[in-house]
């Protein structure tokens, strides 16, 4: 928990892919996971198994932007040759523990991918079609309140967490 706040609610977000908003999107948008790839260690010194995690590596990651429909939008994110820059911004709503108030906050999400998966979704009169696009991530950055929390570029052999460049002695010695 924040010293200065209890968090909250997002209050409201959008999504851009380019600096241009994209409208039809449902109300969520899941984020993806960090996933560490892991190695099992067992031998002498060590009772029984221990699950490695290897620093900087990580799972294959998904985000999946939905759509209440097929349209515009959702075939612009369409071409697996064509690098995505997608930016979600969003206002993160807290009480202020010394007043009972309430404030908000920036977070902003960036992520760099490409088209991975389209689902069509279901037609039927007079409703959604619930369809989505599936990003495969090779970049993310989190930000909250403007101070970078993360960073993963997996082509870059860069992964940073509050700051901190977890990979920096690994690049020199390789």
């Amino acid at each position: 928990m924040n010293a200065l706040g209890i968090p909250g609610v997002i209050n409201n977000f959008n999504l851009y892919n380019d600096g241009t908003v994209l409208v039809g999107l449902t109300g969520e948008i899941s984020l993806p996971d960090f996933e560490g790839m892991t190695e099992t260690l067992s031998g002498p010194g060590i009772l029984g198994e221990i699950e490695e995690v290897i620093i900087g590596q990580f799972g294959s990651m998904e985000l999946e932007i939905p759509f209440r429909i097929l349209d515009e939008d959702a075939f612009k994110l369409m071409s697996p040759a064509t690098s995505l820059n997608l930016t979600l911004r969003a206002s993160e709503q807290f009480t202020v523990k010394s007043t009972g108030g309430i404030d908000y906050k920036g977070m902003r999400v960036v992520v760099r991918g490409r088209m991975k998966k389209l689902t069509s979704g279901t037609v039927k009169q007079g409703g959604a079609m619930d369809a989505a696009v599936m990003v495969e991530v090779v970049y993310i950055m989190i930000e909250l309140d403007g101070k970078q929390r993360v960073e993963l570029d997996k082509l870059n052999n860069v992964y940073k967490v509050n700051g901190v460049d977890l990979l920096a002695k690994i690049r020199k010695q390789c």
